[in-house]
Order: structure tokens, then sequence, then C-alpha cells
């Protein structure tokens, strides 16, 4: 709720209902996944999650990445199911439009491949405007779909940008269980701090961080006028 960019921003109203709302409502219809949890340190969100039948964490208010916080609710969700899972799908109360599918192409490399210990979904940029945009996290990646860097600024340079499709990171990321918690014991990093990026921390580990294309084109929410532009959009799509 104190987002800095956008105050109260989870809270903010899409189609009559609160964004995060619409996260829970989409990730919930998954069929890969057994347990979803909203994980906030705000009592509103918890008490307005609560009152829709969902299961709200509450955890600390003094996460600077999400994938910190999104550990700390492993704990608290796996002491109160008594169960130990295997994969943590994080996903971003900003992402209103996630599409339960998405959650499957997410998991799909590691469903395939145990030695892939995390994966993110990639979107295609198809406007200048969102490429210049630092509240979209651009991603490149090698030869075999593992991401070299993220930033916020413009990459690759623009000069090239006709010849090499730019990509942006979409927030929902799959960890394997033990590998969010080794996550969670790293030093954070100075390119991680620099880009405020969670998954910059990973590769200057020297990791690696399968990103996986998306047949949905999806927008984040960080300012009132993405706000604005997405529920315009939003109004157009089909309930899911």
């Amino acid at each position: 709720m104190g987002s800095s960019r956008f105050p109260g921003k989870p809270m903010a109203r899409i189609l009559g209902k609160p964004m995060i709302g619409h996260v829970i409502e989409r990730v919930s219809k998954s069929t890969k996944l057994t347990a979803t949890a909203v994980a906030t340190c705000d009592k509103e969100i918890s008490d307005y999650i609560e009152s829709i039948g969902g299961t709200a964490v509450m955890t600390s208010d003094r996460h600077e990445r999400a994938s910190d916080r999104c550990a700390e609710a492993l704990g608290i969700i796996e002491k109160m199911n008594k169960t130990k899972y295997d994969i943590v799908v994080l996903v971003q109360g900003d992402e209103p439009m996630t599409h339960p599918e998405m959650i499957d192409e997410a998991l799909a490399p590691m469903l395939n491949n145990s030695k892939i210990q995390i994966t993110n979904l990639l979107g295609k940029i198809n406007t200048m405007e969102e490429f210049e945009d630092r509240n979209c996290i651009k991603v490149v990646c090698d030869i075999n779909g593992d991401a070299l860097y993220f930033s916020r600024e413009p990459i690759p340079t623009r000069c090239k940008i006709e010849t090499v499709q730019m990509g942006k990171q979409v927030s929902i990321i799959p960890f394997r269980r033990d590998f969010l918690l080794e996550y969670t014991r790293m030093t954070p990093t100075p390119l991680e701090i620099t880009e405020s990026v969670d998954m910059m921390r990973i590769l200057e580990h020297g990791m690696k961080v399968r990103m996986v294309p998306t047949k949905h084109i999806t927008y984040s929410v960080d300012t009132p006028q993405d706000l604005d532009r997405l529920e315009k959009i939003m109004a157009t799509l089909a309930t899911i």
C-alpha cells in the first residue's frame, strides 16, 4: 500500500474490483497450483482477501524484494497447511492481466527439466513508449533462453531494435522451494540494488534464470496512468 510510485496501488479498482482481487482470482484458476495465498504487510489487503474467501499471509514490512517476502510467506503457509511444497510461483500483485495459462507456461520448463531452478515469463515489447518506460523491466537473453541482464533502461541498444525482439520481464516467477530459500541467504548485490530487480541477485551470484516466452499479452500497473489504460484493455477482454 505504501508504493512510492502509486500509493494504495493493490487496492486500486479496475472494473469495480481491487487490482489484487483480479490477480488472486485469476491465479487461483490455474490447475497446476495446489494452494494460493496473498503475502502482504498491509492489514487492509489482508482483510479484503479474507473477505472474498482467500488466504492472506502477513509478512514483514521491511522486505525490499518480492522474492524475500515470498520466502517468508512460504514458511508460514507450510506450517499452516502442514505441507512441504516443491515449487513456489511468485506472481506480483500488479499483474491483473495474469491468465491461468501463464502459470502453466512458466512452470513447463521446470516440470520437464529438474535442473532448472527458476524461470521468469518473457513478454514482448512492441512500442518505443514501453521500451523507454523505466517501470518496464527489460531483459536480454543468451541463445539458450537464459537471462543475461535485466534493466529498467532500454536494452538492447536502441539502434539494434529492428533486428532483435525487445523483451520484458513478466512477474510470474516459479522457484524450486529450496532455491527460493537459498535466494534469501544470498547477499544482496550491487546491480540488484542499482536496477531494483530481484533476479539480478541470482545472475550476480553466477546462476541461471530461464526465460519463458508467453503467448499472452499483458501489462503491469505501476502508475495511475497505467491503471486507466489497462482498465480500457480489460474491459474489451472476455472474462477468464
